[in-house]
């Protein structure tokens, strides 16, 4: 991390992760922990990150920032990217606009129409075309770049992506455009961003490269000269951390960037805990990120933004709009629906007393008694509960009912959205999750882990320590690194071990020529090869690690029968090469819990639903192996966790909730 020395355990180290609601601080240094939160200021993400590292009292110099960005995520989201111009070959400008001619719903006869990503005046056409094998069809001549050159002085676009056919092959044609590109202008080209088969799928990927690059790119330039003699690192969505002037060339790989820091921490905590295979859910205050961990984050190339493929490595999720900040409302049917609008950071929940005037999740929390108004961010923040009592009676006279049963209904509609997303990444993939542990974080997650981990029948979760900013600690966990990509078609019968070992090193140098100039040293490097293989006429193809040649056709055989039921006396083909590149891991050492004695519940609540008192407990007072029996309610700075009747939690020595269901007597 530019000659930052992330195994000192002297470092300083600040994880950020700035959301739609709150922006999240971790803050580590000599083996101590300290968290901070405060409100996101979307229009310029920037100053709550300034606001929040003075706050902290941080000096900056020596101080090295690891920071999930979610500029181009909210540009690509909210269609606010700046004017490309896209150039293909010729006669295959629409190449974008085409698509696969996928349906959103195969059978409705009357689709929407959906503007392409690219305005068709925008997509110009070129020479420079091959064919499969690497040989020039058309030249690229110099009256092409001339009429390129003018064009584009004519339009005066902020960006371009350039995507010739079969690029990865040869990309001296996508050079040559890109040599007579001014300078002023953002430039990406397919054979740099995605070095892949699919000339859709390429396309896209390059052109959202470019269409939200100049927005990252402004962003880290402002917040790099905010921050003086900082080391900034921003994550990616593979979950590798990239140095911030390397960041802004490749920010299609950043659009994930946050909810991947949030799978890093779960994991890195959750195998303290000896747990492993888990499904983890990030219950922010806009949206609820879920995911499927079985030892790592599982990554995948068939993600999407918003409509869109986005076939660059990216963690295996499923994003819903449903958080704590999630709208309430009634539908033209008198239904009550939660989500997907949501109140944000301005105005926020009504109990913000910012504004607000709509019933969110987070004031059904705070009317039922699950959230403490004079806990919340330990205190720095008063929720006004008057203001969400009286959003709550509006919408109460809507449904017909108490405002208690309104808020109960709430709770239970965005459980509902919840647990139905959970299952759309475990039981409709063919996974179990009875036999998984539920890990849950982000600011409202704790509120609902157990009717969640009931919901799917699991009797396991855990609520990691500093669950409420667990996604800016998993930056502090993550490593440096690079995903890299080449398509190399072939049967694996043709080839050799030698001829892939020298491929892989090939592929490998790029990267690990941008992981030491980052200050990483070549030593400290560690590469994982894999090997996207198909059976030869299929169209999707499994990744397999690769140690020999051999072996990898046999692993193919093995996972192909376990995923589809049979395996086919065929040959196997070759479709890409991958390499994985990891530097150091920054060795954090947990707060370890010091008290020896149980604590007592600092006060008894009355809480609706619920016929006895309900405990309340403060967190950081609970020691190491204490035991807690539901209903329970556990407050902390960043969270709360609502231990409902039937479940049982103990505190381990680094702080971790693990929740066990009850088996009734």
């Amino acid at each position: 991390m530019n000659g930052f020395d992330r195994q000192d355990g002297r470092c300083c180290l600040l994880g950020v992760d700035t959301g739609g609601t709150f922006t999240d601080f971790v803050y580590y240094r000599a083996g101590e922990i300290q968290i901070h939160k405060v409100l996101s200021t979307p229009q310029a993400p920037e100053q709550a990150i300034l606001q929040g590292i003075d706050e902290l009292g941080l000096e900056r110099a020596g101080l090295g920032i690891v920071h999930g960005s979610t500029v181009a995520t909210n540009a690509a989201l909210e269609g606010k990217g700046v004017h490309t111009l896209y150039i293909g070959n010729r006669g295959l400008q629409d190449i974008l606009s085409i698509g696969r001619q996928a349906r959103g719903e195969l059978y409705d006869l009357q689709p929407r129409s959906m503007a392409p990503p690219v305005a068709g005046h925008d997509c110009l056409q070129t020479g420079g075309r091959l064919d499969s094998q690497g040989e020039v069809v058309e030249p690229l001549t110099a009256k092409d770049l001339e009429i390129l050159k003018d064009e584009i002085v004519r339009r005066d676009p902020q960006a371009i992506a350039i995507n010739l056919l079969f690029s990865y092959l040869d990309d001296h044609f996508e050079k040559e455009i890109e040599a007579v590109i001014p300078e002023a202008i953002f430039c990406s080209r397919s054979s740099d961003v995605l070095p892949a088969s699919g000339e859709y799928e390429r396309g896209i990927a390059t052109w959202l490269n470019s269409w939200v690059g100049p927005l990252v790119a402004g962003y880290i330039e402002r917040l790099q000269a905010r921050l003086g003699g900082v080391r900034l690192s921003v994550m990616q969505s593979s979950g590798e951390a990239i140095a911030a002037d390397q960041a802004a060339r490749q920010a299609v790989r950043m659009l994930l960037s946050g909810p991947a820091g949030g799978l890093v921490g779960a994991g890195y905590l959750a195998a303290a805990s000896g747990r492993r295979q888990l499904l983890t859910i990030d219950m922010g205050g806009t949206s609820t990120d879920v995911a499927l961990i079985d030892g790592s984050p599982r990554l995948t190339r068939e993600g999407h933004i918003g409509p869109w493929p986005v076939a660059v490595p990216m963690v295996d999720m499923h994003t819903i709009g449903a958080g704590g900040g999630s709208l309430a409302w009634v539908d033209t049917g008198g239904m009550l629906q939660v989500g997907p609008e949501s109140a944000g950071a301005d105005p926020g929940p009504a109990c913000y007393a910012r504004g607000g005037k709509e019933v969110t999740v987070t004031d059904a929390n705070l009317i039922l008694g699950r959230l403490r108004s004079s806990a919340f961010l330990g205190g720095r923040m008063q929720l006004d509960l008057q203001a969400a009592e009286k959003a709550m009676d509006r919408l109460a006279t809507r449904l017909e009912l108490s405002p208690e049963r309104a808020a109960e209904g709430v709770i239970r509609v965005a459980n509902e959205h919840m647990a139905r997303a959970l299952r759309v990444i475990s039981v409709e993939r063919g996974v179990d999750p009875r036999g998984f542990t539920l890990v849950s974080f982000g600011g409202a997650g704790g509120l609902h882990v157990c009717a969640l981990a009931d919901a799917l029948g699991m009797r396991a979760a855990l609520v990691p320590v500093n669950a409420g900013v667990l996604s800016a600690l998993g930056m502090l966990a993550t490593r440096p690194g690079r995903q890299l990509v080449h398509t190399r078609l072939g049967l694996i019968e043709t080839l050799s071990d030698s001829e892939l070992r020298q491929a892989f090193s090939q592929l490998a140098q790029g990267g690990v020529k941008d992981l030491v100039r980052e200050g990483i040293e070549r030593d400290l490097i560690e590469a994982e090869y894999a090997l996207d293989l198909r059976y030869l006429g299929q169209s999707y193809t499994l990744t397999i690690p690769w140690r020999s040649l051999a072996q990898v056709e046999n692993d193919f055989h093995q996972l192909h029968e376990s995923r589809y039921g049979h395996r086919m006396a065929v040959s196997v083909e070759l479709v890409n090469l991958r390499v994985a590149l990891h530097g150091p891991q920054t060795a954090i050492e947990l707060n370890r819990a010091t008290r020896s004695q149980p604590a007592e519940a600092s006060e008894l609540l009355t809480l609706c639903g619920v016929d006895s008192p309900v405990p309340c407990y403060a967190r950081a007072q609970l020691a190491a192996g204490q035991v807690l029996t539901g209903p329970a309610l556990i407050t902390e700075m960043a969270s709360t966790t609502w231990l409902e009747p039937g479940w049982r939690c103990t505190s381990d020595d680094t702080g971790n909730l693990l929740l066990e269901k009850l088996t009734p007597e």
